[in-house]
């Protein structure tokens, strides 16, 4: 089953096109990465057609079946709400800094049509993606937490309404390298529980390399080489590619 799927999709802002008629699908309980230097147009192909970047999207983006390309603000905030998770960049300024975590979660479950979590159920969220002492997180504020505790908050608000696509942008970030990988550990596992497809944007080849099933490099708003995951790394055809692989030192050592 397709649950995202880019047909010819552009997306210009101010005039300018920053995204060229690309096109990729993703499958149910797949994950595909999105690689590329900033300002390759990576964070626009998700966010735009959402209605959560300045961007205007033309061509065709389906969400299981549902056209988002021309949708009203309305229909997509219901599409949000109900079908798609988002973790953005800087987790600190993603979280609203004046609600504690708890009310951040309760919104998130209700923005979705469901009835107001008990705080079981919020403290068995934040179980979920193992951050520590659910019960005293729920009522503090984001600045109380470290890095990889708020990322962890921001990724199970994400996920409160089990949503069947979520979109990871840069999840790494300004995390220290073993934090990186309890996060990214975290996404497999949340994957191989919940069977919910996965779009990670990323510069870094190297937070990929063992967590996604197909990889897609773009470049200056293009997708200039996209394949199968030991494809890419192994046998890539592109210089901008290749180049990208040298620049990432622990991944050509580890191949």
């Amino acid at each position: 089953m397709t649950i995202f799927a880019a047909d010819h999709l552009a997306i210009t802002i101010a005039g300018r096109t920053v995204v060229h008629d690309i096109s990729f699908d993703i499958a149910a309980g797949r994950c595909v990465a999105l690689v590329g230097a900033s300002g390759s147009g990576k964070s626009q192909t998700c966010m735009a057609p959402f209605g959560l970047s300045p961007g205007r999207a033309s061509g065709s983006v389906r969400l299981l079946g549902e056209e988002l390309v021309g949708a009203g603000e309305k229909a997509l905030r219901a599409l949000r709400g109900r079908h798609v998770g988002f973790v953005f960049q800087q987790p600190l300024t993603a979280l609203t800094p004046h609600l504690t975590i708890g009310a951040q979660l309760r919104e998130a479950w209700m923005q979705a049509g469901a009835a107001a979590p008990t705080r079981a159920e919020m403290a068995a969220a934040l179980d979920r993606v193992e951050l520590d002492r659910p019960e005293e997180r729920l009522r503090q504020y984001p600045h109380r937490l470290s890095g990889g505790q708020r990322q962890r908050a921001l990724i199970a608000i994400a996920i409160a309404h089990r949503p069947k696509l979520l979109i990871a942008d840069e999840p790494t970030t300004a995390l220290d390298v073993t934090v990186q990988a309890e996060i990214l550990d975290l996404l497999r596992d949340l994957r191989g529980r919940t069977g919910m497809s996965i779009i990670i944007v990323t510069h870094d080849l190297g937070v990929v390399a063992d967590l996604c099933d197909r990889i897609l490099i773009m470049s200056q708003g293009e997708i200039v080489e996209q394949g199968g995951t030991e494809d890419i790394f192994y046998s890539p055809a592109q210089d901008y590619t290749k180049k990208l692989i040298s620049s990432t030192p622990n991944l050509v050592k580890a191949l």
